[in-house]
């Protein structure tokens, strides 16, 4: 079975600083890592591979320096790992990030399975990971949080299929999803491993290569800042809130204070 794990290097801090020119993240001199949840996406993937045969390709869009991300994931068990990046992916949206690993993952070639984490730290959209299956016309299933069963015949790809738990808000359903296909998964699916040893050292060794545009034959008016309808115009704090009448006095009394305030704000 042919993986592919999209991952997003994200800042390790939950506080974020943004840039208030260009409306973006300030990522210099903040230490990043892997978007949690993709780690478990890498997990399910080289778990799935460990039982079904086949490789795991790990997919990243971002600056050179995302190639740490990558390293690491090789250290986990991936096999393979690709960065995108190019000045002209800056700025994109999560639409104009779809279609870029969208046709990064049509370079790649051939695969039966594309797993990511459910959403990034730092966006919080859950939306990249089915914008790819759209942009590759591919079934999708998002907050997976267990794999049931997986199909992969050989001589006849077209039966090929994987049974899901998906998660909701009141329990779960179980899908089957024809393959090619892509999930996102949740926290719950797995506990990812350490790296090893072994594949520390394999990792650092590894050649990873950098793709840009032109490689992936992108369409130019869909990537980056140009090719994203959503644009952050302005950035602002909401004004603090202003403090509010303490109460105080024995149990009895401070309910008919309290009684006779809401009285007077007309609430009762």
């Amino acid at each position: 079975m042919n993986i592919i794990v999209c991952i997003k290097q994200v800042p390790a801090t939950t506080n974020v600083q943004i840039d208030d020119k260009t409306c973006t993240l300030k990522r210099e001199g903040v230490e990043s890592i892997i978007n949690p949840f993709d780690e478990y996406a890498v997990e399910e993937g080289v778990r799935l591979k460990e039982k079904l045969g086949g490789k795991v390709t790990v997919i990243s869009m971002g600056p050179p320096q995302a190639e740490s991300a990558l390293r690491e994931t090789l250290s986990r068990g991936a096999d393979e790992a690709v960065l995108v990046t190019d000045r002209a992916f800056a700025g994109a949206d999560t639409l104009a990030t779809s279609y870029t690993l969208a046709m990064a993952i049509r370079t790649v070639g051939q695969f039966d399975l594309i797993i990511c984490g459910k959403q990034a730290s730092d966006g919080d959209t859950a939306q990249v990971g089915p914008g790819i299956a759209e942009a590759l016309d591919i079934a999708h299933v998002s907050y997976v949080r267990k794999i049931e069963q997986t199909t992969n015949k050989l001589d006849n790809p077209a039966d090929n299929c994987m049974r899901v738990e998906r998660m909701m808000e009141d329990g779960y359903d179980i899908v089957e999803v024809p393959l090619p296909a892509l999930i996102t998964v949740v926290k719950d699916i797995n506990t990812p491993r350490l790296p090893s040893l072994k594949g520390m050292m394999a990792a650092k060794k590894a050649q990873i290569p950098h793709w840009n545009a032109e490689k992936i034959n992108a369409d130019k008016s869909r990537i980056g800042l140009s090719g994203s309808p959503t644009w952050v115009k302005k950035i602002f704090y909401p004004p603090p809130r202003k403090g509010g009448d303490m109460l105080s006095g024995e149990p009895q009394e401070l309910a008919k204070k309290l009684v006779d305030k809401l009285r007077e704000l007309k609430v009762i």
